[in-house]
């Protein structure tokens, strides 16, 4: 679809259009800019071309294609928000076609390429995973097992193996190049989740000044479902907030600053580890759910309004109000994923029932009846996502815990429950104990 009919708005290309965007095309709408949604997919699998003013049907990585698009059509600017592999072409595209990006080169690849960003924390102070090298393996005694082995850059756990012997990392570490743009991989010690907190960390960044606004607890599934490293829920802000603005903070924002990053949005994973954070994973970005809707019900602050003035000519909004907004002005945010097992979806029921609970903010469907899901282990077997705002009461959590298990149901062709690794009610006992 190419109707071009702007009249005179400001154009913004979206590189993806998945579900998680379309919260930025509503932003982007709301804010009166035209909204263009590129990617090869057709619009029944894109969901943000369903609601943009025009779509193309264009890989993302059409680079020379889509510079020219911009160049023809006076398009303003490009953002490509919060999946990884949009990161680079979104920076080469909008450099080429002279408008707006959040960093150079040398910056996306910082915060997209693994070792890079590894050297980056070391030379700036900020704690990291104790990494190993590929001749490290043939040394007795080198290595301490487990050890996670993973691609330089990917994203959605693909090419994450959790390794206990040598012959397991040997095996595991073509998987994981394979998933590489480079062919590299990233041999780490590895975290574990019941002593190590696994942390969301997202900044924004506005005339080279980073500010905290989000930090969460990241909770994964079980291993026996292999979605050990996948998440069954989120939950903000994080139980350890006061000892990461007391310790890691003011060093990651050095860290920020020292890279130059100017304007833009800035995300982080790591791993709570005794008094520190040890950061593992980077973006030039958001990360990919839907928090921004739960910050904005929360707090007023709008993230995706406030980025997207800057990527058509202005400047990075509201970002006086976004201070402390990690807080969620007292309130808590749990963002529940629907995990389902290999089979076709046979029944999809009560997400229609739990959207209209009054501390539901947002559900997200992702998989539909008739679709296969492979035995991946990694994000393909998230099947959707509900997004929670209540007040911080224990209580009141647990019981919208059990409203959503109680009306969510998933079933195969033939007639099995197709849920897998469901939210286990013993991390509201950690979260609580711990934040209160």
């Amino acid at each position: 679809m190419n109707s071009n009919n702007s009249n005179g708005k400001k154009k913004l290309l979206i590189l993806a259009g998945a579900a998680v965007h379309c919260k930025v095309v509503e932003a982007a709408k709301e804010l009166g800019i035209y909204t263009i949604v590129a990617d090869y997919l057709k619009p029944e699998s894109s969901p943000a071309k369903l609601i943009a003013d025009e779509y193309l049907m264009n890989n993302i990585f059409d680079i020379d294609e889509l510079v020219q698009y911009i160049k023809d059509n006076n398009v303003d600017g490009v953002l490509g928000f919060c999946i990884d592999p949009t990161q680079r072409p979104a920076q080469q595209i909008a450099e080429k076609a002279g408008v707006p990006c959040f960093g150079t080169w040398e910056q996306v690849m910082a915060l997209t390429d693994k070792t890079i960003f590894k050297k980056l924390c070391k030379d700036t102070g900020v704690d990291t995973i104790y990494s190993y090298t590929e001749d490290d393996i043939m040394v007795d005694g080198k290595i301490e097992y487990p050890v996670l082995v993973k691609p330089v850059d990917s994203r959605g756990s693909r090419g994450v193996k959790e390794c206990f012997t040598k012959d397991e990392l040997m095996e595991a570490i073509p998987n994981a190049k394979k998933e590489s743009s480079n062919g590299g991989c990233v041999i780490e010690k590895y975290m574990t989740p019941d002593v190590n907190q696994d942390l969301t960390i997202s900044y924004l960044v506005k005339d080279g000044e980073p500010t905290l606004v989000s930090l969460g607890d990241r909770h994964s599934g079980r291993k026996e479902d292999n979605l050990d490293r996948q998440l069954v829920c989120t939950i903000q802000p994080s139980r350890f907030v006061n000892e990461y603005m007391a310790v890691a903070d003011e060093r990651i924002k050095k860290m920020i600053k020292h890279l130059g990053i100017q304007n833009g949005p800035v995300f982080f994973q790591g791993y709570w580890d005794g008094n520190t954070v040890r950061l593992y994973d980077p973006g030039l970005r958001y990360p990919g759910n839907e928090y921004e809707r739960i910050l904005n019900v929360a707090t007023g602050v709008n993230l995706m309004k406030d980025i997207i003035p800057y990527c058509v000519g202005g400047e990075i909004e509201g970002y006086e109000e976004a201070k402390g907004c990690y807080d969620l002005n007292g309130k808590v945010c749990m963002q529940y994923m629907i995990n389902v097992g290999p089979g076709v979806i046979g029944t999809y029921q009560g997400l229609d029932v739990i959207a209209k609970h009054p501390n539901i903010v947002d559900v997200t469907q992702k998989h539909f009846v008739g679709e296969t899901i492979e035995a991946t282990g990694d994000i393909r077997h998230r099947a959707g996502e509900i997004s929670v705002l209540c007040e911080r009461s224990y209580e009141k959590m647990k019981e919208i815990i059990d409203f959503i298990q109680s009306n969510l149901r998933i079933l195969d062709v033939e007639g099995n429950n197709q849920i897998i690794s469901p939210f286990d009610r013993t991390i509201l006992d950690k979260w609580y104990k711990q934040l209160r």
